[in-house]
């Protein structure tokens, strides 16, 4: 079997750090002749605008697309907050997502047992958690023209943005999320604003009439307000839920929360082709860039989805999450998942214990 290539992006902050406990396991499949792979590595956000001047070189972008998928930490941080929007770490990101055209952002949130107390709710709440949220991630708001900030008649500052999808965009997410809700619980929420956006008026059209072709899932409709409300009243009442691109990134970071941290989830962005750009939900969290105590499961998970929906590695990717369940089930708990009476370890020991359980568990492939 020729090597897949996997494009390496550390990014800005705690990225370098948790990415380096990711590599390690996917190193250590290589070593042992579990996985074959050739890894390459390039800039992107704040570190590509210090050593190149932009937040998306070219040889990044040509290394993306030429890649088998894309693992990235994060990008951004305040050192860069004052350039041009376009000039900024984030329009880097924005960018790769575009040009790979990874419509489909799959964010899995699910509790494990042992951190039901470090949820935000009550552990009755929480228990048995498991949502999938299917974000459309290219059009919407964050890629809406004309995008503007411009002094108005009276000399005063206006800005503007503008949200707008096709029906083949809504379409083309609609079948990902009925699939997906298909080979679950055959339940999907579609997320909209109806009642005031004519952009969601033509999303809730187009996705009623999709369920024609998927009659034995179940769909309902809720608005984006009283679906964040849900999820913090009754959060297991909701499978798969799929929304447009803004509504997607708070209702997915809302329901890290209710998993413990969300330095625990990853996320997945598919094009048509099932080639992937994955990367933790968590930012870059230069507060504690370099002290050694971010949380690499969301990254190590990453690597899971990866394996699962881009490499064909589906045993692996059960092998990847069976070693980090075991390991949290054991007691180790990073800063942001750990109670008062827990012990802490740093982020290359959660690192260390996930490969050392994975090394046990992979004797019996």
């Amino acid at each position: 079997m020729s090597a897949k290539r996997i494009l390496i992006l550390p990014g800005d902050g705690i990225g370098p750090e948790v990415m380096s406990e990711a590599v390690k396991i996917i190193q250590w499949l290589k070593t042992e002749g579990i996985f074959n792979c050739e890894l390459e590595y390039a800039d992107i956000g704040g570190i590509a605008i210090e050593n190149s001047s932009e937040p998306l070189p070219e040889i990044t972008l040509s290394l993306a697309k030429a890649a088998d998928a894309v693992l990235l930490g994060a990008v951004g941080g305040p050192v860069w907050d004052n350039l041009a929007q376009a000039d900024r770490p984030e329009a880097g990101l924005l960018a790769i997502r575009r040009e790979l055209e990874v419509f489909a952002n799959l964010r899995p949130a699910m509790l494990f047992p042992a951190l039901a107390s470090a949820s935000s709710l009550k552990p009755e709440l929480v228990e048995s958690l498991d949502i999938l949220i299917c974000r459309e991630l290219t059009g919407g708001l964050y890629f809406g023209e004309p995008r503007w900030i411009k002094p108005d008649a009276n000399g005063k500052r206006k800005a503007a943005n503008t949200m707008s999808y096709t029906e083949d965009e809504v379409v083309q997410i609609g079948r990902i999320a009925f699939e997906l809700a298909s080979v679950r619980s055959k339940r999907l929420l579609s997320v909209d604003k109806a009642n005031v956006l004519e952009v969601s008026q033509l999303w809730r059209q187009v996705m009623t009439s999709l369920q024609a072709d998927y009659p034995d899932v179940s769909l309902s409709h809720m608005y984006v307000d009283n679906a964040a409300m849900q999820l913090v009243r009754n959060p297991k009442q909701f499978d798969v839920i799929v929304t447009e691109n803004m509504f997607g990134d708070i209702l997915s970071d809302l329901s890290a929360m209710l998993t413990g941290s969300i330095g625990m989830l990853p996320s997945a962005s598919l094009n048509s082709a099932q080639k992937g750009l994955y990367e933790p939900v968590h930012g870059s969290a230069p507060d504690i860039a370099g002290m050694n105590r971010a949380n690499p499961v969301a990254m190590i998970l990453s690597v899971s989805m990866m394996m699962k929906y881009s490499l064909g590695e589906s045993k692996l990717a059960d092998l990847i999450n069976q070693a980090v369940c075991d390991v949290i089930e054991s007691g180790c708990r990073t800063v942001d998942i750990a109670s008062s009476s827990e012990s802490l370890v740093s982020c290359e020991q959660m690192g260390a214990a996930i490969l050392d359980r994975l090394t046990i568990l992979s004797q019996n492939l």
